[in-house]
């Protein structure tokens, strides 16, 4: 015992390595002699948050950080009642959600039915930096066929023309800002630790697991739970069956895509995702999407982003149904729901002429892994 206490740190270490080491090495042995010409890396998305740029005395949000659903309803209170109703101050607001929550005409659930009541001027991202990338082409933001006319953003490094209107409307707002607030935290936890809405990202088709300039990039749905080591980290090289309907994937959008120097750079296309968090499940179609991976050398472990046009009905639907996480992350429902309808900026309405996406930036990490098909699946790429 006294022995395996003083060691047993170096032998799980040296196991570990073992199993990385045959896992790798056995990834080969994977492939049929008809595979061998077609090799594949995988990949299942442990986070997933929204790119937040953020200075340190939080420039880009001159007026400071947008009033939480809370507030607005406790300043329309009278003295008396303001009183009675949060215990002269004493009751948290996670515990006071329901009556604040409440607040439309006959007491209106406002997240469920934002438009019963005219929400306040929200503040938002002023500033001039974001993460993202260039979706419409322009370099000032006008009016295309497919965008509305919005403001554009330089990226950190110096690009210009970058759009990330999400970023702009949800940047002031405490649950998006980083190390304090938990929206995408705790979706992210939830996930990991139901199991539900797991993507998995496939590269078929690739000669060279650190340079190929023709893969193909395809997305699906995990129903297998994680497989975690002791810590509750996700063990690279796991197998995850993937979702089927009679058969065939739930999922199964592509795109084709290139590695160079083992960074996995895919072109644009309309991809649909599965998505859990917050208690919301959900499957958005992300249009003019693409990914862009650093693959670790050892090929264990990815990060990157994805890029695109958020679905602005799928972004309502999933403010609407965040519940006790609302007052804790200081959101207002009407708020947030009519600025985001104001900023969109992609893919109008061909009645209405207002755009129906917000172009968006997200950080992403995921682990190795191995897809298991059923039998016969076919796969096709988008051009």
């Amino acid at each position: 015992m006294v022995w395996f206490m003083r060691h047993g740190a170096l032998l799980k270490k040296s196991l570990r390595s073992v199993w990385l080491a045959s896992g790798i090495a056995g990834a080969a042995c994977l492939f049929s002699p008809a595979q061998a010409a077609d090799k594949s890396l995988a990949f299942v998305v442990k986070d997933w948050f929204n790119a937040i740029y953020e200075t340190k005395f939080m420039d880009e949000c001159p007026e400071g950080l947008s009033v939480a659903n809370d507030e607005i309803w406790w300043r329309g209170l009278s003295k008396q009642d303001r009183a009675k109703l949060t215990g002269n101050g004493m009751v948290q607001a996670l515990n006071r959600f329901g009556a604040s929550v409440s607040r439309g005409p006959n007491k209106t659930n406002v997240c469920l039915e934002p438009s019963s009541v005219t929400p306040p001027p929200m503040r938002i991202v002023e500033g001039k930096y974001s993460f993202g990338v260039n979706l419409d082409g322009t370099t000032d933001g006008r009016a295309t066929p497919k965008t509305c006319a919005h403001q554009k953003f330089t990226h950190p490094d110096g690009t210009p023309g970058i759009d990330n209107q999400m970023y702009r409307a949800i940047g002031c707002v405490y649950g998006w800002r980083k190390n304090v607030g938990t929206v995408d935290l705790n979706a992210n936890e939830m996930r990991g630790t139901s199991g539900l809405g797991m993507i998995l990202i496939e590269v078929t088709g690739v000669d060279d697991p650190r340079n190929d300039d023709d893969v193909t990039v395809t997305f699906y749905r995990s129903v297998d739970q994680w497989v975690s080591d002791s810590g509750g980290s996700p063990l690279p090289f796991s197998t995850y069956a993937i979702d089927t309907v009679d058969g065939k994937p739930r999922y199964g959008d592509s795109l084709k895509g290139s590695l160079k120097d083992g960074v996995l750079q895919t072109k644009s296309g309309d991809v649909r995702l599965p998505y859990y968090g917050n208690y919301n499940f959900m499957h958005p179609v992300i249009k003019d999407m693409s990914v862009r991976l650093e693959i670790e050398p050892n090929g264990e472990k990815a990060t990157g982003q994805v890029f695109g046009y958020y679905s602005l009905e799928d972004f309502q639907y999933y403010i609407g149904g965040l519940g006790g996480v609302i007052p804790v992350n200081g959101i207002d429902c009407p708020s947030l729901i009519s600025t985001a309808q104001q900023l969109a900026d992609g893919y109008p309405d061909p009645k209405t002429g207002k755009c129906t996406a917000l172009s968006s930036a997200f950080d992403i990490e995921a682990y190795a892994a191995f897809v298991r098909h059923p039998e016969k699946t076919k796969r096709t790429a988008q051009k």
